[in-house]
């Protein structure tokens, strides 16, 4: 039996072949606090040192192969499968995901202010809401004509348009359960990964044999490639100038994860995918992660109060940077290996086929503005 991203749970059949789960209630409200965390400390505690072993291998891995601590903490995660199905975990593993979760997430927004994303211009800005527009409609598209659910649609349009990994876990929130779900998420990471890592290797030289200038080429990569650690790689691959502007950009993208993560939450309500309550509401996250881009902007017009922000800031952002590699982990851990390995080549297509069409769109607007 596949681990999902809930336990305890009640099933029921609805439209588009997906499968609704009824959540029972994790715990007796009750119950005494040491009590809830004496059932949360096992599984928390397993997934937090998944994490740091995780990033011990990433960061000793970085000269010779470099690959993300969040694909190491995810693989590691669904290795230990096997252990982690022990009903003395699976308190600790749900908390990872329906507490830190949302509040890593949330955290993103300290990374964006609206001057930064302001600087883009309109045209700039367009043309990246553009592309992740045609991509999510894209995810939805291949999804259906390859004979998945509209929920791994979501996932793969929603991790290509935005922001690889952490997009997909934001998503995850918004998505009712279903069969198979922890399974394509976990693989929705690795493969936006992967797709990542090629484009920051290959795109640097696309940009170069199309005649792209050093601006352009900042915003093609910012407005393409899935995940933040690649943009960074391949902008500054080819100048300090294209460097900072592929960051912003991406940034203008990941600002976007509101929206659409609401978006996506109202379609699944609208077409009849209804958790418990019968409609998607406004996660707090998505509340949280809104205000903090609005302090990100206004302090710096308070000068008195900057370096205590700048403090804060930083330490917002380690939080974050942890708690979605705590989270992956414990997703790794409900994921069993047979359910990844069984997904098939029509997952793989699907992702590709998001990527493409990304890829597309947005160098196909540079040329036409430029």
């Amino acid at each position: 039996m596949l681990s999902r991203l809930g336990h305890g749970k009640n099933t029921s059949p609805c439209r588009a072949g997906i499968r609704v789960t009824v959540h029972q209630p994790v715990s007796n409200l009750s119950e005494p606090v040491t009590g809830k965390f004496v059932r949360i400390l096992p599984g928390l505690v397993l997934s937090c040192l998944l994490a740091v072993t995780a990033a011990a291998i990433s960061h000793a891995m970085i000269k010779v192969f470099p690959i993300p601590a969040m694909v190491v903490a995810l693989v590691l995660g669904i290795g230990l499968n096997p252990l982690a199905r022990q009903p003395v975990f699976h308190a600790g593993t749900q908390f990872c995901l329906k507490v830190i979760l949302p509040v890593a997430v949330a955290l993103l927004g300290l990374r964006i202010a609206f001057a930064d994303i302001a600087a883009l211009g309109m045209s700039t800005a367009a043309l990246v809401m553009l592309g992740m527009a045609c991509t999510i409609a894209s995810g939805f598209v291949f999804a259906r004509l390859l004979g998945q659910t509209s929920a791994f649609g979501a996932l793969a349009g929603v991790a290509t348009a935005v922001c690889g990994a952490s997009a997909t876990l934001a998503t995850a929130i918004v998505l009712p359960d279903y069969r198979n779900k922890a399974a394509e998420v976990a693989f929705i990471c690795v493969a936006v990964n992967t797709l990542s890592t090629i484009a920051m290797v290959f795109y640097p030289f696309l940009c170069a044999w199309i005649g792209f200038d050093e601006r352009i080429s900042g915003v093609m990569l910012g407005a393409t490639i899935h995940d933040v650690a690649q943009v960074v790689g391949a902008g500054y691959a080819v100048s300090e100038p294209a460097g900072n502007t592929a960051v912003i950009v991406k940034l203008f993208r990941v600002f976007l994860l509101l929206p659409v993560v609401l978006s996506i939450g109202w379609w699944f309500t609208r077409t009849g995918v209804r958790d418990v309550a019968g409609e998607v509401r406004v996660p707090m996250f998505a509340i949280g992660f809104l205000v903090l881009c609005i302090v990100d902007s206004l302090v710096p017009s308070f000068s008195a109060i900057v370096p205590v922000y700048e403090k804060i800031k930083a330490a917002g952002g380690e939080v974050s940077t942890w708690g979605l590699l705590i989270a992956i982990s414990a997703l790794g851990l409900r994921t069993s290996f047979a359910g990844v390995a069984a997904l098939g080549w029509r997952h793989v297509a699907t992702v590709i086929g998001t990527t493409t069409v990304i890829l597309t769109v947005a160098t196909a607007g540079l040329l036409f503005l430029r």
